[in-house]
């Protein structure tokens, strides 16, 4: 069999987050609902944070791991998203010129709601697979960012925020695909996918969202149980119960996650109600660790998932993760991949719960000043320079080169590096 999986895999969660326990009673939301997200912190977008920065942040300490001649391998950079901030110009391009990549490289850009980070990794799978180019490599990088925005003197405390505020996150997962998949292995042609058209979730302005949470709730459940069908279907003895031995969800909060999990055990296993709760608590919580303290990060939350399961899980021997992902609008799908110890020591060098516990924790106070200003790198902006002084500390937080937005001149935008 070919091998094919994730080389090398590294997150970037920005350098501010916000308790969203403080943020739910500050919004004076239902705090009984508010439980059963089960999330405990959001990173928040700062002005001088896009898409591209998280991008960057996360894939550079991949690239700096190569040596040149494995740099220049690199032939694909695909980036996922839906927070891109031009309509036609792939974001793919800014993250080949910061990274510095061969130009010999495909350069491209998906879109698909939350689905597309596992959409631009089975992309390159098969692009690896192919052989067109033995030897390759694919740079996927996934990356979004919510932000919400009011105008000067406008009233943050807006209906439609809701239960959407506290839940969206922002940030990146970059990962490197190539047939040396020291990370993850994928299990080549063990993939259900299942999709059909309905308005769930969509962002049909170009800075707002709209949707139906419960239809989105529905949509999700049954893309979840269909997506594993189909899977089953395509690998002969699969057991949900005993063929893997964690599994990793898309995650817009950690209760839909607990639902859809509940579903499928009690449709497709013969495990005893009472006993689900401990099978989540075992197979599924390792992968909710990272995404309870990011939040949703849309396309890159199924990989965020798939990173925090093979931190937090026991791989003393090789074991198989099944991962879910699910796009509103919709498309999903259910694969599966193997993890040894060597994959999770190559992944524990990035330090990634370190630099989630260096990020700077915002008050609520600066959490409603920021809400004005980042009206200045909203969709479209054409002319503006940042305000690198907007809390400083939070520039520092991570302790290590950060790269960061500077200014947008006449819609390119320019980024520096600070230590």
């Amino acid at each position: 069999m070919k091998l094919v999986g994730i080389e090398a895999i590294n997150v970037h969660a920005g350098s501010a987050c916000l308790d969203v326990k403080k943020l739910a009673e500050h919004r004076n939301l239902d705090m009984t609902r508010f439980e059963n997200l089960l999330m405990k912190e959001k990173t928040v977008a700062l002005p001088y944070e896009d898409p591209i920065t998280y991008g960057v942040n996360a894939a550079k300490p991949l690239i700096d791991a190569l040596s040149p001649e494995e740099r220049d391998r690199i032939e694909m950079v695909i980036s996922c998203t839906e927070s891109a901030f031009d309509f036609g110009k792939s974001m793919s391009t800014y993250f080949h010129d910061l990274l510095g990549l061969n130009r010999n490289c495909r350069l491209f850009e998906l879109k698909n709601a939350c689905y597309s980070g596992i959409a631009g990794l089975q992309t390159a799978v098969n692009f690896i697979l192919s052989q067109t180019s033995p030897g390759a490599k694919a740079l996927v990088i996934a990356t979004d960012v919510s932000r919400f925005m009011v105008e000067e003197g406008g009233d943050a405390l807006t209906e439609d925020w809701s239960f959407a505020e506290p839940s969206g996150g922002a940030g990146s997962v970059a990962l490197l695909v190539s047939d040396q998949p020291h990370i993850f292995q994928i299990d080549v042609g063990a993939t259900g996918y299942y999709g059909y058209e309905v308005m769930d979730t969509c962002r049909p302005t170009a800075d707002g969202d709209a949707g139906d949470s419960d239809l989105s709730l529905l949509s999700y459940l049954d893309c979840c149980e269909n997506a594993y069908l189909e899977y089953a279907k395509r690998v002969e003895g699969c057991d949900y119960k005993t063929t893997f031995d964690y599994l990793a969800f898309h995650a817009p909060f950690g209760g839909m996650v607990k639902g859809a999990h509940r579903n499928i055990m009690g449709k497709v296993t013969d495990v005893k109600r009472k006993d689900i709760e401990e099978d989540f608590q075992r197979r599924v919580m390792p992968g909710l660790d990272y995404c309870q303290r990011v939040a949703n990060i849309m396309g890159a939350t199924a990989l965020l998932s798939l990173v925090s399961t093979i931190a937090n899980g026991n791989f003393d021997e090789p074991r198989r993760i099944g991962v879910f992902s699910y796009g509103s609008g919709c498309c999903s799908e259910f694969f599966s991949g193997v993890v040894n110890k060597e994959g999770q020591e190559r992944l524990k060098k990035f330090n990634i719960k370190e630099k989630l516990d260096n990020r700077y924790e915002m008050t609520i106070e600066e959490y409603e000043q920021l809400l004005i200003n980042s009206n200045a790198v909203k969709f479209g902006t054409r002319n503006t320079k940042l305000d690198a002084d907007f809390i400083p500390q939070a520039r520092k937080a991570l302790g290590k080169e950060t790269l960061f937005l500077k200014e947008i001149n006449e819609f390119h935008r320019e980024y520096e590096w600070i230590s």
